[in-house]
């Protein structure tokens, strides 16, 4: 089950169709979809668990907490939507399109995939886009 939170942030997604086709990337990488939350949240809210849980004082737009089994994904995903509007101007893409971006770099982290690296981070954003066409594919 994919479930939507909302906390201190005013954002309108589509759930049914991202949860559509985030159950078709889990399926793309021979993943089960297990429970996934993902929690929309402001700057504030994300870097009070980044401080908290990872010992980081910094501002990001993602953290994910991966409680996966096997290969049924299951574990929490926070997402700063203010980091997602202002990287949404920073890289000249609109809101949503980052906002997706982020939401599969989440699920792409259950999945496996790596970004610490140089070699990882440039498979993690070939997956990315990847997974965005999967989106517009389906949606068009």
């Amino acid at each position: 089950m994919i479930n939507f939170f909302y906390e201190s942030v005013d954002l309108d997604v589509d759930e049914k169709s991202i949860s559509s086709w985030i159950r078709k990337v889990i399926f793309s990488e021979k993943k089960k979809e297990g429970e996934i939350s993902f929690i929309f949240c402001n700057d504030d809210y994300l870097l009070k668990i980044n401080q908290d849980f990872l010992d980081h004082d910094t501002y990001t737009d993602i953290i994910s907490f991966d409680n996966s089994l096997g290969n049924e994904l299951n574990g929490d995903i926070f997402i700063s939507y203010e980091r997602v509007v202002d990287n949404s101007s920073i890289y000249s893409v609109s809101k949503e399109e980052e906002l997706r971006r982020v939401i599969i770099h989440g699920i792409l982290h259950f999945c496996g995939f790596k970004d610490k690296t140089s070699d990882e981070g440039d498979i993690m954003r070939q997956k990315e886009d990847e997974k965005l066409i999967m989106f517009h594919v389906e949606h068009n």
